[in-house]
């Protein structure tokens, strides 16, 4: 085994970390120090791209600030990440998204994913299929009592 890989996996702690992509809109909620006072603050973008893998992975979130557009880069396992709310999820067909940097307008957009996509459908199918069941022998059962 790489020794680097084994020294940062017994040094990384892990923190349950929701899953995202390129295109999400995400608040990551990071620990400031100021002087001996420590605050949380929210920073709200889309991000950009995710690279890098184990201890060193990395995301970088993009944001209008008075219309400048403002990217920062967060490693993804930092101690001074609180931690990362999924706002929206994006739907884009690529991993790095660095044209959304020169678009303006509604060009910058990125379409929303819709809720009630499959995983959806089929757990709703499960709980309907279920429902059918149980009135199915309910009326069996009625049946039979008369």
């Amino acid at each position: 085994m790489n020794l680097i890989k084994y020294v940062e996996e017994k040094l990384v702690v892990k923190k349950e970390i929701p899953t995202f992509k390129a295109g999400d809109t995400i608040t990551v909620h990071y620990k400031i120090k100021e002087g001996d006072k420590e605050r949380v603050q929210q920073y709200q973008g889309t991000v950009i791209q995710r690279r890098g893998a184990g201890a060193s992975a990395t995301f970088t979130v993009r944001k209008l600030s008075n219309g400048i557009g403002v990217e920062r880069v967060f490693p993804l396992f930092s101690p001074f990440i609180d931690k990362i709310d999924v706002n929206k999820e994006g739907v884009v067909r690529r991993a790095k998204i660095y044209y959304i940097r020169g678009a303006k307008g509604k060009k910058a957009r990125i379409e929303e994913k819709q809720q009630g996509g499959y995983e959806d459908a089929s757990k709703n199918g499960v709980a309907n299929a279920q429902a059918k069941a149980a009135a199915v022998k309910a009326e069996e059962v009625a049946a039979v009592k008369e």
